[in-house]
């Protein structure tokens, strides 16, 4: 079942921002969204949390400036993923302008899997580094830590994700979710926390006075990179957050960006003059993401790192290309996933945390799998595939209510031997077991998955900004949200209206095609992969969006959800 709820709007919030010149709107959204002074619509760059502020990003700069100074060689390791790839164009980008020796390598998802293991690093030990670097990994690398010290290379870790009880011995962690560091904004991406320690070393530079040739390269110009890689990975958008997405969206939206960037918007579709968030996200960020799933990331790092517009194009159509292999074996799997569910008990503690496996699924596209099922489903899901050695790699997404990465914790402390790895957040998880140890972890993942679920979390619920007026639906305003900035955490406006249904049919014979009236006034609405017949008049929640057909603009609902009114 499904429910709408409006959210909570606070009149003194409203108040405030409407009294600072935020538009009656504007002002109704952002307090909805927590937003309560003026001081919080400041997005410029001035208005950044200070690099000093997030622990372990000023002796990181010491020790890669004393490393430029000694002219040592330095090789990053990457995540396969659009976060890790931006994390390790933006230091690749940054270092070298800086004039430092630096090189990156990238973990094959199926034969490694992720982060900084110990085969990882004799890897790197070829290319003979002084320094190690990890990108959107590293946190929960001991063993490859330790791996990377018996070679004699200094390491430093920049990571996001949460760490476990015990830290890796590195000469230098810089992680706002590691204890200890007062960083407010606990949300950065990987992407971001690189860029605080570029921004560091800057400034460390600076009081050397050792930037090479006497210049001082502009960072930024990788905000870009940034925004993308911050979009991508579904962080929540804290204010911290939404300034480094708004600065990066208003340098593409002029056309400062990287060429790999511009490629990728051009083979999408998309114009960079109206660039918002969800084209990163969904346009972008997904092309970039299928390197990672099914081919090699090196192909998305290259992309956002040529300056070669020729190549950059070459590139992002090959992203392209990927990215619809990707989708085709994302529906095969999604079928599959559906069979398997017909077999489950709906009433069972089974149904509450769900566990998936189809041993020829593929693992780059798991955490797509379980993700759309999540969606479907409104349940906490685990999608597994075939790793090596006997292993299943899995990638879980979760439903407000259950921390996921804590689920798992709970399992391992229940039963130790049962998860080989494990890490994450509250909403995305990966982890690895033992093929044999399938039932086992799947009874066990159910039971504490609803031992913490109440009954209220499995319902289906949409938050809401209320109804518009009949005014209000229209292209102005659906201009006016497109420039905002909106994401995890400060999620897209949502609006509910009761509408009488004018006329209906089906689209392709899979999206339902409505025109719907309010007050007199007519308009047109979609609701995407939705076959059944409406009743005449309908409540319903619904996003503004703008259709484009043949040089005209209109506005379009789109619709959530719907009942009979």
């Amino acid at each position: 079942m499904t429910t709408i709820h409006p959210r909570d709007t606070p009149p003194c919030a409203v108040s405030a921002l409407s009294a600072a010149g935020v538009s009656p709107l504007l002002a109704r959204l952002f307090a909805a969204r927590g937003l309560h002074s003026p001081a919080e619509l400041d997005l410029s760059f001035k208005a950044l949390l200070p690099p000093d502020s997030l622990s372990g990003a000023r002796e990181a700069a010491v020790l890669l400036a004393d490393a430029i100074e000694a002219g040592a060689r330095m090789v990053i390791v990457a995540d396969y993923d659009c976060d890790g790839a931006t994390a390790c164009a933006v230091g690749i980008r940054a270092l070298r302008a800086f004039g430092a020796d630096v090189h990156y390598l990238v973990p094959d998802r199926v034969s490694l899997g992720y982060g900084l293991t110990p085969p990882m690093v004799e890897i790197a030990a070829k290319l003979n580094p002084e320094v190690l670097i990890t990108v959107d990994n590293g946190i929960a690398s001991i063993e490859g830590i330790e791996r990377a010290r018996a070679h004699g290379m200094s390491t430093v870790i920049t990571d996001h994700h949460l760490p476990g009880e015990t830290l890796p011995d590195a000469d230098v962690i810089v992680n706002p979710n590691q204890p200890g560091c007062g960083f407010p904004s606990k949300s950065l991406a990987g992407v971001g926390v690189m860029f605080y320690v570029m921004l560091a070393l800057r400034a460390e530079l600076r009081e050397r006075s050792a930037t090479r040739g006497g210049r001082e390269p502009n960072l930024a110009n990788l905000l870009d990179l940034v925004a993308l890689g911050t979009v991508a990975d579904v962080v929540k958008l804290d204010h911290n957050n939404r300034i480094l997405v708004s600065q990066g969206l208003q340098r593409i939206r002029v056309g400062n960006m990287q060429p790999g960037i511009r490629a990728l918007f051009g083979v999408s579709g998309r114009d960079v003059t109206r660039a918002t968030a969800l084209d990163l996200g969904f346009a972008i960020g997904s092309r970039l993401n299928a390197a990672g799933r099914i081919a090699d990331m090196s192909l998305g790092i290259e992309c956002l790192l040529t300056d070669d517009a020729g190549k950059a194009l070459q590139l992002a159509r090959e992203l392209d290309r990927l990215n619809h292999d990707r989708r085709e074996i994302e529906v095969e799997m999604q079928e599959t996933a559906r069979q398997i569910l017909e077999t489950f008990d709906a009433d069972g503690d089974k149904y509450v945390g769900l566990t998936l496996f189809e041993p020829g699924w593929h693992p780059g596209v798991i955490g797509l799998v379980a993700s759309r099922i999540r969606e479907k489903l409104h349940r906490p899901t685990i999608a597994f595939a075939r790793g090596q050695d006997g292993e299943l790699k899995g990638s879980g997404r979760s439903i407000p209510g259950l921390h996921l990465r804590d689920a798992l914790g709970l399992v391992t402390r229940r039963a130790p031997d049962l998860v080989l790895r494990f890490g994450g957040h509250a909403m995305a998880a990966g982890l690895t077991i033992r093929e044999e140890k399938l039932p086992e972890f799947r009874a066990a993942f159910g039971e504490i998955a609803a031992s913490l679920l109440d009954p209220a979390d499995l319902q289906r619920r949409i938050d809401t900004d209320g109804p518009l007026d009949a005014a209000e639906i229209s292209l102005e305003t659906a201009r006016l949200l497109e420039r905002e900035v909106w994401g995890q955490g400060f999620p897209p406006p949502v609006f509910d209206n009761v509408f009488h249904i004018e006329r209906q049919r089906i689209l392709k014979d899979r999206h339902l095609k409505l025109e719907l009236s309010l007050g007199g006034t007519r308009f047109e609405a979609v609701r995407f992969n939705c076959t059944e017949r409406v009743p005449d008049i309908i409540h319903a929640a619904y996003r503004l969006n703008i259709n484009e057909y043949k040089g005209m603009s209109n506005v379009q609902l789109m619709l959530e959800h719907f009942r009979a009114a």
